[in-house]
């Protein structure tokens, strides 16, 4: 009996001391860190409904990493942080650095023309180049915003060219380099050039030449009848029901979304790149430079990341948003904390919670607002229309002292003011904003974000 309470207070002695030297490992600030998101995070996620995996690094290192909600709602699985989720357009990034890849070993030029590669692509005399694909300023339409005759398309399986056959014969909507707008398009033209030039598939590639040699052993192709370790159900919400994600092809996604990945390797894919084991130092820079149209302008797009500059504070970051699941990660440079959210809702508040995280892990608020006279405010509530789409308006509309932005197809979010005049809108950085008065009326506002828009006042 003495032995075994001598044993006993051994154990509790040493689960003391593991316990002290596991707390005065995590210093004061990733404690409250850890505190304050634990808060965020369970306030928003209960354990029966859809939730997300989230992670946060400072210089390399993990300060904090959780799941929170239900990987399966019908067999009432939670969330656990080694699960792996659909990334969306993160995917790109993969797509970008295997195309840089060929570059290095000179078998590309990104002033190359697309047609060199797709000989019957449309060209109607305007150069189309690989740099334009991987900027999103081709001109050449988003194939998932094309309504096709057939029905349920996104249903079967495509191989890359007979997808592109049915998209490649829409009229550019603007002249290449003129203009960036979004186009899923440029990236699974890109998968399809790296199978001609390597003579492998778009998965055998990615597999040979970036995972496989950076040990990223928890990405994979989302391909449905695999049987993938950890795999998470994705949710879209109707009402206030949730339903199973639509199902989808990964056909369709091919290189501009069919990676899956967790968090942890997000972070290794972050890491490895600054390694310079697979892209040379001066090629990754390239891919960090915000691409200058014709103009002179610059857009917030590199080569597969999208770039920002808010309040001073400069991140290399992108989003992901497919059936049932959206994606984000976030690296600051100057401050090396990478941040990496995984969602497997459709419906979840992505945008808001990004901010909120890493406003929580810089210690710093992206967001300044003043007060502005109620009188003021009032003036600005109306309808407004985007002078080059009509069919596009925001409504501005006031509730408790405060303005909100009705956005057409897009939910309603609240208006942040720097000045009397200058606003953003809450939760969406990068995009700046004014109202216009015009002799003592306010006529319009512009938006200021990867271009000029322009919405006039009815």
């Amino acid at each position: 009996m003495i032995y075994l309470i001598n044993h006993m207070n051994k154990l509790y002695f040493l689960l003391s001391f593991l316990w002290i030297v596991c707390t005065y490992g995590q210093s004061k600030e990733d404690m409250q860190l850890e505190k304050k998101l634990d808060e965020l995070l369970s306030s928003k996620f209960r354990a029966s409904e859809p939730g997300c995996e989230i992670l946060v690094a400072k210089k390399g290192e993990i300060v904090y990493k959780k799941a929170f909600g239900s990987a399966n709602l019908e067999l009432n699985v939670p969330i656990k942080p080694e699960m792996v989720f659909k990334l969306g357009s993160i995917t790109k990034q993969f797509t970008a650095v295997a195309i840089l890849q060929l570059v290095e070993q000179g078998k590309i030029s990104l002033q190359d023309s697309l047609q060199k590669f797709v000989p019957d692509f449309p060209s109607n005399s305007k150069k189309i180049t690989i740099e334009n694909l991987l900027t999103h300023t081709s001109g050449i339409r988003d194939y998932m915003q094309i309504d096709y005759p057939e029905p349920n398309l996104e249903r079967r399986d495509f191989d890359p060219k007979e997808l592109i056959d049915r998209f490649k014969n829409f009229p550019l909507e603007f002249e290449p380099g003129t203009k960036y707008k979004y186009s899923n398009s440029g990236y699974f033209l890109l998968g399809y050039i790296i199978e001609k030039i390597s003579g492998k598939s778009y998965k055998a590639y990615l597999q040979d030449n970036i995972l496989k040699p950076l040990n990223l052993n928890h990405i994979y192709f989302d391909t449905s009848n695999d049987i993938i370790p950890n795999r998470v159900n994705g949710y879209r919400k109707e009402g206030a029901e949730f339903k199973n994600a639509d199902y989808w092809s990964m056909t369709i996604a091919y290189a501009a979304g069919e990676l899956i990945s967790n968090v942890d390797d997000l972070l290794k894919w972050n890491k490895e790149l600054y390694s310079y084991k697979i892209l040379k130092k001066e090629t990754l820079e390239k891919a960090f430079v915000p691409f200058k149209l014709k103009d002179g302008s610059t857009t917030e797009y590199g080569y597969g990341w999208i770039l920002k500059n808010i309040n001073g504070i400069k991140s290399i970051e992108h989003g992901g948003s497919i059936t049932g699941f959206l994606s984000n990660e976030i690296y600051f440079p100057e401050e090396d904390v990478f941040v990496a959210a995984l969602f497997n809702c459709e419906c979840a508040p992505k945008d808001e919670l990004s901010v909120d995280i890493t406003s929580l892990a810089l210690g710093k608020t992206f967001q300044n607002e003043v007060k502005i006279d109620d009188a003021l405010l009032n003036e600005y509530i109306g309808t407004y229309t985007l002078s080059k789409d009509t069919k596009r308006t925001i409504v501005i509309i006031k509730e408790n002292g405060q303005l909100l932005a009705k956005i057409s197809g897009q939910g309603t979010v609240a208006l942040i003011f720097q000045s009397n005049t200058k606003f953003q809108f809450k939760n969406i950085l990068g995009a700046e904003c004014e109202f216009i008065k015009e002799n003592g009326k306010v006529t319009k506002f512009n938006v200021s974000q990867n271009g000029n828009f322009e919405w006039k006042k009815n």
